[in-house]
């Protein structure tokens, strides 16, 4: 296991512990324990140089092919720190992507952590895992855009702990303006259904202004 590998399998642990801690009645020892740990832990992690995210400069030439179709070799993230499907990122959803033709899927199954109301998972939950499945589209459509409006109707309650689908992609373009739509699905239910305007940038003025 390399390091980017091992990070990943550290930032899984911490995820699946923080639904377990929300789910599950701990006692004040175990409470303790758990005290004492990551008191020590937080230092140790605190005492590490700090990392800085950056776009290498031919990240977004190769963007495309970052979105495999479905099957197509091992499941796939936008990038590892990614809040929704980062598998480095112990905060974050842990969804998978992968695109249908010019459609983009991600497929998230969200834990006790994100419960809303009870039994459901909250709202802004679901408003960034379609946010996210927008961003995708432009990946496949190898376009730099910043959303603008995001528009969102939610249908049914959206279950915890069972597999989501959300599913985007383009409806039309007017010169900078990018107009989407998509869908989130739990099995045959739809939970929500949403439009989206995102703006277009020009991609070299935007690798410029993250690499200066």
């Amino acid at each position: 296991m390399n390091s980017d590998e091992l990070r990943s399998f550290v930032a899984g642990l911490m995820r699946e512990l923080g639904h377990e801690f929300v789910a599950r009645d701990l006692n004040d020892e175990t409470l303790q324990q758990m005290a004492a740990l990551y008191t020590q832990l937080l230092a140790d992690v605190k005492a590490s140089p700090e990392r800085s995210r950056s776009m290498p400069s031919d990240s977004f030439s190769s963007f495309k092919m970052s979105v495999p179709e479905h099957g197509e070799g091992e499941k796939r993230q936008l990038f590892a720190d990614s809040i929704i499907s980062g598998s480095a990122n112990p905060m974050g959803l842990g969804a998978w992507l992968w695109r249908d033709g010019e459609h983009a899927i991600m497929e998230a199954v969200l834990g006790k952590a994100f419960e809303g109301a009870p039994q459901r998972a909250h709202g802004g939950i679901v408003a960034a895992l379609i946010d996210e499945t927008m961003g995708l589209v432009l990946a496949i459509h190898q376009a730099l855009a910043f959303t603008v409006q995001l528009n969102i109707t939610y249908l049914a309650p959206t279950p915890i702990n069972e597999t989501l689908l959300a599913r985007s992609w383009l409806e039309r373009r007017e010169g900078r303006k990018l107009f989407m739509r998509a869908e989130v699905t739990a099995g045959e239910t739809t939970i929500a259904e949403a439009t989206s305007l995102f703006i277009e940038v020009d991609p070299a003025r935007f690798l410029a202004r993250q690499e200066s």
